[in-house]
């Protein structure tokens, strides 16, 4: 059987890169150089990209350049109950991804905004905490739950809850009822406490330590009063609010 002319004939050299790529691969030495250049685009770090600006001389633009992402805010609600352990944060935030979180966390520290620091012993844990500029954002907070408090009108099935969420709708109404002092609030959601007219944190997680007055209602109840819809002391006189304890700031709360 004749040989096809491409075949080598009897004690010639082939070169081997040329044979592989070509005729028994059937790759072209253009397609190897491509393949080589596609995989040291693979092998490359990603790179890194800039903050998206508003690029306007504007305060709200300013401002939104630092808090406007998504998740920012809460993480703040969160952060203003004092500091928090990264996993609080993500339990205490359904829905967000740890990347989400891990980014939006080194973006607040780059804005000044948080800071992260270790506890002391027996702690010894890292935390994040707010700045004083982080902390200047609670009245941000406050506007905007009760700007959104309509919004509760109808709680969705697929709606989280935590009980210390419905803490800064409360700040605005207890200080107008009660003098400085702690209250603890217990719904069926959790505990809580609210600091009024206290520095440091304006609320927190969980039991107070020796909490002036507690108030047990249900989470249909509190916010109701939250947003002004029911007061205390009507809460108080329809038997939906319960005040617990002795002393000026109980007997405040429950109208006397």
């Amino acid at each position: 059987m004749p040989c096809p002319p491409w075949f080598p004939g009897p004690g010639s050299r082939v070169p081997l890169a040329s044979s592989v790529s070509t005729v028994t691969l059937g790759f072209t030495k253009y397609e190897l150089g491509k393949s080589n250049k596609l995989s040291r685009l693979r092998r490359m770090p990603p790179r890194q990209q800039r903050r998206r600006s508003y690029d306007q001389y504007c305060a709200s633009a300013r401002a939104l350049d630092a808090v406007g992402d998504r998740w920012t805010l809460l993480i703040v609600r969160e952060l203003l109950a004092g500091p928090r352990r990264y996993t609080d944060l993500h339990a205490d935030l359904p829905g967000v991804s740890t990347d989400v979180l891990a980014a939006r966390l080194k973006d607040m520290e780059a804005q000044g905004i948080t800071v992260r620091r270790k506890l002391p012993p027996p702690g010894a844990v890292m935390v994040y905490e707010l700045t004083p500029r982080g902390a200047e954002l609670l009245p941000v907070l406050v506007a905007l739950a009760e700007w959104g408090a309509p919004e509760l009108a109808e709680r969705r099935p697929t709606d989280a809850v935590r009980a210390h969420w419905f803490a800064l709708p409360l700040l605005r109404r207890l200080p107008a009822v009660a003098g400085p002092g702690v209250v603890e609030v217990a719904l069926d959601e959790g505990v809580f406490h609210v600091r009024v007219g206290d520095e440091g944190s304006p609320y927190g997680d969980g039991p107070a330590e020796a909490p002036d007055a507690r108030l047990v209602l249900d989470a249909e109840t509190c916010r109701a009063i939250g947003t002004g819809v029911l007061s205390l002391e009507q809460g108080v006189k329809a038997g939906r609010v319960e005040v617990v304890g002795e002393g000026p700031m109980a007997a405040a709360l429950r109208g006397a």
